[in-house]
């Protein structure tokens, strides 16, 4: 069962026709689907032509097709990766045990909560976005932009199945309520901070895809561990989709540095009001923007210690990332792991229960991963010759959950007074005035071929296709 069915009016690879019921319940939540993306969607898009992929396999070898698209009509469906034969739970309580197909009774507020958060963040993160297709550097960002905002309504398509398929009116009122929460709204916010921010940018943008993403790709990856197996083989495909989404973030970046360190050549200066007027974003500019997404997005891993998750884990629901390969007994009843706690105005290394921890592993797997991004980030810098470096703030700077939710933490890692965070607060995260500067550059660029200014162009264009290709025709 690779293949997907595109002849129904919702595609899928699960038998959808089998279940005419759930049939009926998914196609009657399509209209209001459409109606929350002709709402809150890309702006003004309908009539637009978009180079897209559309995904017409689960298997890892040829499983997307592309061609032009209007975005209303690009064909959301539910594909869920092959199943594995005689697959067995990997962790937890219930490890050995034959996987899932329906939802344990005593877990079902547990797992209902798990697909409900995740699928909240999809919708959001198209709200957020909604307005960016206003000033992209170059089509190609354009069409980028447009791929994960089609790929985040499909993913909201995933979660919906879930809950539609297996949690039955609860799970179908809590559909509903997903398109009622709106990004930002200070009535019905989305559930987690970092999908209500603004992302009034391109750089902003790119951070997020980044590294608000990256927590994506590893929440996904615990869950494609659970022990209830549609959640599972959903999560496992998602993935495939969202390894596009960070290399936008991560190749958009290090095409803002590349285009700023030559700009830097040109006029011979690294002075940061030199190189915005010459039409570059400075170096120091860039950091407090890391700053900022990497600390809210830290925040979305939850509390260091917390028996939620263990939890999760113990009931065989959430994993850890790459479970498999972690070298211990996958329960975890004896084992600890030393994380990072307050000691009065001291920051200290303390062993804790790694079954209360395991928030915690997901975020040190998640901090490797985003230093990796800024390693490469940093080559270009070395590249032209440039001392300067970017860096990952501390842990427990500008978080607002957790051991560090009450404190102030510098970006070096010292617990620092209200005093002090204020007199450096405008060097550490992105002021009023840089996020007004960001903006006056974000000019469209739609002509074939031409970007703009503060970015560079892409070393490759997509599919085989050059950057001078015409991504989306407008129409």
């Amino acid at each position: 069962m690779t293949s997907i069915n595109y002849s129904e009016r919702i595609p899928n690879n699960v038998d959808l026709s089998e279940n005419r019921r759930l049939q009926r319940a998914l196609e009657s939540w399509l209209p209001n689907y459409l109606s929350w993306w002709d709402e809150l969607g890309p702006e003004g898009t309908s009539a637009y032509d978009v180079y897209l992929r559309t995904a017409i396999d689960v298997s890892s070898d040829g499983w997307a097709h592309f061609d032009y698209v209007k975005m209303p009509e690009y064909r959301w469906g539910i594909f869920l990766a092959e199943p594995v034969p005689d697959r067995r739970i990997g962790f937890g309580d219930h490890k050995g045990e034959p996987v899932w197909q329906d939802v344990p009774g005593e877990y079902r507020a547990s797992l209902r909560r798990l697909i409900v958060t995740q699928g909240d963040t999809e919708p959001a993160s198209v709200e957020q976005q909604r307005l960016l297709g206003l000033t992209a550097p170059s089509l190609y960002d354009l069409r980028n932009l447009f791929q994960i905002n089609v790929e985040e309504g499909r993913h909201l398509w995933a979660m919906v199945y879930l809950l539609h398929a297996h949690f039955g009116r609860d799970g179908r009122e809590e559909a509903e309520a997903m398109l009622e929460r709106h990004s930002g709204d200070p009535d019905r916010p989305r559930i987690l901070g970092a999908f209500n921010e603004p992302t009034p940018d391109w750089l902003t943008m790119f951070m997020f895809a980044f590294f608000t993403d990256r927590d994506g790709k590893y929440q996904l990856a615990s869950l494609a561990e659970s022990a209830f197996d549609p959640l599972a083989r959903t999560c496992q495909f998602m993935l495939t989709e969202e390894a596009h989404h960070m290399f936008v973030g991560e190749s958009g970046v290090m095409r803002i540095v590349k285009r700023t360190c030559e700009i830097m050549d040109e006029i011979g200066s690294e002075e940061p009001e030199r190189v915005r007027a010459a039409g570059g974003i400075d170096l120091q500019t860039m950091q407090r923007w890391i700053n900022f997404h990497y600390s809210v997005s830290l925040d979305l891993f939850g509390q260091e210690l917390s028996t939620n998750a263990a939890n999760y884990y113990t009931q065989s629901l959430k994993g850890r990332f790459h479970e498999s390969r972690i070298d211990d007994d996958h329960r975890l009843v004896d084992s600890t792991m030393w994380i990072p706690m307050l000691d009065g105005e001291e920051i200290v290394e303390r062993e804790q229960p790694a079954l209360n921890a395991v928030n915690e592993k997901l975020r040190q797997d998640y901090i490797d991963d985003c230093q990796r991004g800024l390693n490469r980030w940093n080559k270009v810098l070395e590249k032209h010759g440039y001392q300067f470096r970017f860096a990952l703030p501390h842990r427990g700077f500008h978080r607002a959950i957790g051991q560090f939710a009450d404190v102030r933490v510098s970006p070096e890692g010292n617990v620092v007074g209200e005093a002090e965070w204020t007199r450096h607060a405008d060097t550490w995260l992105p002021t009023e005035s840089d996020r007004q500067f960001v903006r006056s550059l974000m000019k469209p660029c739609y002509e074939v071929g031409k970007i703009a200014g503060w970015i560079a162009p892409p070393t490759r264009g997509i599919h085989g296709n050059p950057f001078a290709f015409d991504y989306v025709r407008f129409n």
